[in-house]
């Protein structure tokens, strides 16, 4: 093969694998938008996106040879066609998302079976077909190898190299650099422009070369004799498919648990994710570039020397994972604490970057078919791992346990595996791996541990969505979301409701709060005497109510209320009700995307058509950046052009109250008159003065004008495509 067509080859994969992983980023974010930032949604991109590889590898390695035979075409040109296939399915898939999004409405809350299959079942529409293009572009590529040089059997991990780096850093760019500059759709463009070039220039090659594909066709797997390497038995093979297929299997579940695990130290900013998922294909990476050195030098590491490091590695995310000695604060230490965790998963991620690889090269020989069935096996483990890892171990087990459960078959199989190496090695292995059992077991510390060390009162409640953690007591309890602190009791959480019920010109009749939290808000809103209704993504969250408030069973009876378990946009696009007062409260922190969805132009249009005559919208922000706030605050002046703004007790937060309707000014002594007896006895539970004017002075008092505090910039603001308080890092680093 000539030194062109060996970069040819690499530079075209590693584009192909960088789109690759740019449509699944996206993707992944357009499915929350459509379907719910839930687990599950995670889970099944993850799932279908790897279930599309899995059959396009598995059917491009069985078709490539007789469709060459009997088209006298080039290998390459079945390649250039999944490429532009792969193209139009990175830009026709939002629009499958919004379709799928207004099948959905009518499938009830997004708790129940019917709605978590058929989401599954849309999402899996969506995206299914443009990933099986991309599965198949393994095996066509090899064939076209094989065309090349016939005597070639290690073409697999070669483009599997190429592959990797580039997701690397399709993932890396996409976070940090494309959806800031471009937003999602022109992302999603810039993706599909790459891949209609791969596709164009390997149509070109392909045409040139047609007239001899025929005869360059993939032999069988028999007219191969590679050196170095003696051909697997029928039951080494199976043995191989076993292996791939628990690798893939583990790796993935444990590479969702790790997003769920790391969330006290990371947190749910988007940059967290795409970290986990850099260092994960990063250290892939490098196992796969190690095992290429290693395959020039005739010197590859035998599978039972790599499965034993393995079965150690896969318990170190536990251990590195010790609240006790880690911290999530954004100074040095909480970067080394980040840092930590993300070297924790690399020894794991780069010893089955070696092994993945080998493994398939073992098989395959260089054969597209074989290689195919091959890589489907590793990748049909990866289908099954993130689903098994949402519905089953995370609801049932938990992070930590999860993980423990997770890397236990490793440990098993390396117990039996290590039988042909050297005694020294085995002892070692085993000391080591024994050790690092028992201080998973016994010694790490998770977050619900540290809690519990130092609450003496704490209740863990899991589902599908979240883990949720209640603990301390009186007013110093705490509701911890997937190790994110969410709310406490705090007094602004009751002005949220009181607040805009009081403003309302004439009797308020209906209520909407999205984003239950500990239901204070809900609670109060309750005091109005008025029909309410909450909207919270989290089914433990609603459950774990009675743990805040001693009166929840008499608030969860009352005939006027009701908690829907939805995502909050989803619930406004399925209802036809409206409301005199909508409450918004985004859970923490702004960076994440569950504040995104909730703070952009397109959401307040959405909830303006559900607001009655006069009807007001109370929205939230908790502070920090600067222009971050802003942006809110600019989103809004665009949706409505009626606006009262005050700054919360501390000067920490802003209140807003927005309406399509002029909004009174009122002085604390007209708010506190327009409030019932009941209402004012909420909200003073926790005053320590029964001075109610005085009480709302401390908010009313610091009314300010959202003019003073717009930014000149019209472009800083938060939208559904470009959501400017999630993706920022390049305007902090100062290089936009």
């Amino acid at each position: 093969m000539s030194r062109f067509t060996r970069w040819f080859l690499f530079a075209v994969f590693f584009l192909s694998g960088s789109c690759a992983l740019i449509y699944q980023v996206v993707w992944t974010r357009l499915a929350f938008a459509s379907f719910g930032i839930i687990a599950p949604v995670l889970s099944v991109v993850i799932s279908i996106f790897m279930l599309g590889l899995a059959i396009g590898a598995w059917a491009a390695g069985r078709w490539v040879g007789p469709l060459v035979r009997r088209t006298r075409c080039s290998a390459l040109l079945f390649y250039a066609l999944a490429e532009l296939m792969i193209a139009v399915g990175g830009i026709s898939v939002p629009k499958s998302f919004s379709v799928g999004e207004q099948l959905l409405l009518s499938s009830g809350q997004t708790d129940s079976f019917r709605y978590l299959a058929l989401s599954g079942l849309l999402l899996g529409l969506s995206i299914l077909p443009w990933c099986i293009f991309m599965g198949a572009t393994f095996p066509f590529m090899m064939a076209y190898v094989r065309e090349q040089d016939q005597r070639s059997a290690h073409s697999f991990s070669y483009l599997y190299l190429a592959n990797v780096l580039g997701a690397m850093t399709g993932c890396l760019l996409t976070a940090v650099m494309f959806v800031e500059l471009l937003g999602f759709k022109h992302t999603l463009w810039l993706a599909a422009t790459v891949n209609f070039t791969i596709a164009v220039i390997s149509g070109c090659l392909a045409w040139k070369r047609s007239r001899f594909a025929a005869e360059a066709a993939p032999q069988t797997r028999q007219s191969i004799k590679p050196t170095g390497r003696p051909n697997p038995s029928a039951s080494g093979r199976a043995v191989i498919k076993w292996i791939l297929f628990s690798t893939g299997f583990s790796a993935m579940a444990m590479e969702v648990i790790w997003a769920r695990a790391f969330t006290p130290i990371m947190t749910t900013q988007v940059y967290s994710f795409a970290l986990i998922l850099f260092a994960y294909l990063g250290a892939t990476f490098l196992g796969s570039l190690l095992y290429r050195r290693d395959l020039r030098n005739a010197s590859v590491r035998s599978t039972a020397s790599l499965i034993s490091l393995v079965s150690i590695a896969a318990f170190l995310p536990i251990v590195c994972n010790d609240l006790r000695f880690l911290t999530n604060t954004q100074d040095s230490a909480g970067y080394l604490s980040a840092t930590i965790l993300l070297l924790s998963i690399c020894p794991l991620c780069a010893a089955l970057g070696y092994l993945t690889p080998s493994l398939i090269d073992e098989y395959s020989l260089g054969d597209p078919a074989g290689a195919g069935r091959a890589y489907a096996m590793n990748v049909a483990g990866c289908i099954l791992g993130p689903i098994f890892a949402s519905y089953l171990l995370l609801p049932l087990s938990g992070e930590r346990y999860g993980l423990i459960l997770l890397g236990l078959p490793f440990l098993a199989f390396s117990l039996f595996a290590i039988g042909s190496l050297p005694a020294w090695y085995r002892w070692s292995s085993r000391i080591a791996a024994t050790a690092i059992l028992i201080w998973s077991l016994f010694y790490s510390v998770d977050l619900a541990g540290l809690v519990r060390m130092k609450s003496a009162k704490m209740e863990i409640r899991r589902d599908y969505a979240a883990s949720v953690i209640s603990a301390g007591e009186g007013l110093s309890k705490a509701l911890m979301v997937n190790g994110v602190g969410v709310t406490g009791l705090v007094p602004i959480t009751k002005f949220m409701a009181h607040l805009p019920l009081a403003y309302h010109t004439g009797e308020p009749e209906s209520a909407l709060v999205i984003c239950f939290g500990m239901g204070t808000t809900y609670r109060s809103v309750l005091s109005w005497g008025i029909k309410t209704t909450a909207v919270e993504l989290v089914p433990s969250v609603r459950d774990a109510f009675p743990f805040y408030h001693a009166d929840a069973e008499q608030v969860l009876t009352n005939p006027k209320g009701s908690i829907i378990i939805d995502d909050g946009r989803r619930y406004l696009n399925r209802t036809a009700d409206k409301y005199d007062v909508i409450v918004i409260d985004p859970p923490p922190p702004v960076e994440a995307a569950g504040s995104s969805l909730l703070y952009s132009e397109q959401f307040y249009q959405l909830a303006k058509e559900h607001l009655r005559p006069n009807g007001i919208l109370q929205a939230w922000f908790p502070g920090g950046n600067v222009k971050t706030g802003q942006a809110f605050l600019r989103s809004l002046r665009e949706s409505f052009p009626h606006l009262r703004c005050f700054k919360s007790p501390g000067g920490s937060g802003m209140l807003i109250l927005a309406s399509l309707d002029p909004i009174e000014r009122l002085t604390p002594s007209q708010v506190a008159m327009a409030m019932p007896n009941s209402a004012v006895d909420d909200l003073l539970e926790w005053s320590p003065s029964r001075d109610l004017p005085a009480y709302l002075g401390q908010i009313l008092l610091k009314e300010f004008s959202i003019e003073e505090a717009l930014n000149p910039d019209p472009r800083i603001r938060i939208t559904d495509d470009q959501p400017y308080n999630e993706y920022f890092l390049l305007r902090r680093w100062g290089w936009l």
